[in-house]
């Protein structure tokens, strides 16, 4: 109850916050710079091109207390030792490079990288194709898209218990082992499996960002003219052939939005693989061992090294994307 009556003091606290600070920034602004009197035309125009900032003052003030000064931090940590107190210079890089756990955790990032973001946005676009042209899409889309509504870990308990393995003599309540036995097939623990647990893994995520990839792919093809695909079925061309060379190519940039989002999902994948291996195995990621240097190593420098890599592959891709949103708007 106690939580409950601070969340909500806190909300309203924050929206009038948000009014008063609003109403005296204007407040100010207008009186600095009054529209009346001689220089009135001048302050306007003054007051105009300051205007916007004060709106934006909050979120850039925010943006730099959250995320400026964590990279900041983050560089100064990797610098010195687990406890942040000695300075070690370049030691935590050496030892990154060197570090067996390391390589293979980028190793399987990079396998992440080239598996989820491919397989869910085509299993989102033909999803999209596909609801689209029957009478029961909207329904459809619902269920494909319900997975996104389930967090990482509740969705790992529900894919645990589709890959459980239990003994040869017990009986299988795994849905993919009961599976293999009613088939013939001997059981398998299958997320002890290295390599393969991998792709284990990412059916999961695969399974949960499919549905976004398919909203917003969706949208995209029901915003292209009709004329185009009238023109087409006039000349002869299949469904096939109107679909791969006309929707695809006029949405191209939209899948190119939908792949990077999920490649920056990726890039920072931790629940699935804390909740269902905890790193073991050969299922280690580069989140993961960040979480386990910080948390269980109690080592403040290494953590903060595996974090920095982290965010120096994200930044190209956020570039891009940043860059291509610029493209279309200008």
């Amino acid at each position: 109850m106690d939580q409950l009556v601070a969340a909500t003091f806190t909300m309203v606290a924050g929206v009038f916050g948000c009014v008063a600070y609003f109403y005296l920034s204007n407040l100010i602004l207008d009186t600095a710079l009054p529209a009346r009197g001689p220089r009135a035309g001048r302050n306007i125009n003054r007051a105009n091109a300051i205007r916007p900032w004060l709106f934006l003052f909050p979120a850039i003030f925010v943006l730099g207390v959250y995320l400026v000064y964590p990279v900041v931090n983050s560089i100064w940590l990797s610098l010195h030792d687990k406890t942040g107190n000695r300075w070690v210079g370049a030691d935590n890089y050496l030892w990154m490079l060197n570090d067996s756990e390391f390589r293979e955790s980028f190793v399987n990032n990079i396998l992440w990288l080239i598996v989820v973001p491919a397989a869910s946005t085509f299993f989102g676009l033909i999803a999209a194709a596909l609801t689209d042209r029957i009478r029961w899409g909207n329904i459809a889309k619902s269920l494909i898209f319900m997975p996104m509504a389930i967090s990482f870990v509740g969705a790992s308990v529900i894919w645990k218990f589709v890959y459980d393995y239990r003994g040869a003599d017990q009986e299988q309540i795994g849905l993919l082992n009961a599976v293999v036995v009613a088939l013939g097939g001997a059981p398998e623990a299958w997320i002890t499996t290295p390599f393969w647990n991998n792709l284990f893994l990412m059916v999961i995520l695969i399974w949960i960002q499919t549905g976004f990839a398919m909203v917003i792919l969706s949208a995209a093809l029901r915003g292209i003219p009709e004329e185009t695909i009238e023109a087409a079925i006039l000349d002869g061309a299949s469904p096939l052939q109107i679909f791969t060379k006309i929707k695809v190519p006029q949405i191209w940039g939209t899948i190119a939005v939908v792949w990077t989002t999920i490649t920056i999902l990726v890039l920072k994948v931790f629940d699935i693989v804390l909740a269902m291996t905890n790193g073991q195995w050969g299922s280690q990621v580069l989140a993961n061992l960040m979480f386990d240097w910080m948390f269980r190593g109690a080592d403040y420098g290494r953590a903060s090294t595996v974090a920095l890599v982290i965010m120096v592959m994200v930044i190209p891709i956020m570039v891009w994307n940043i860059r291509n949103a610029r493209k279309e708007l200008g």
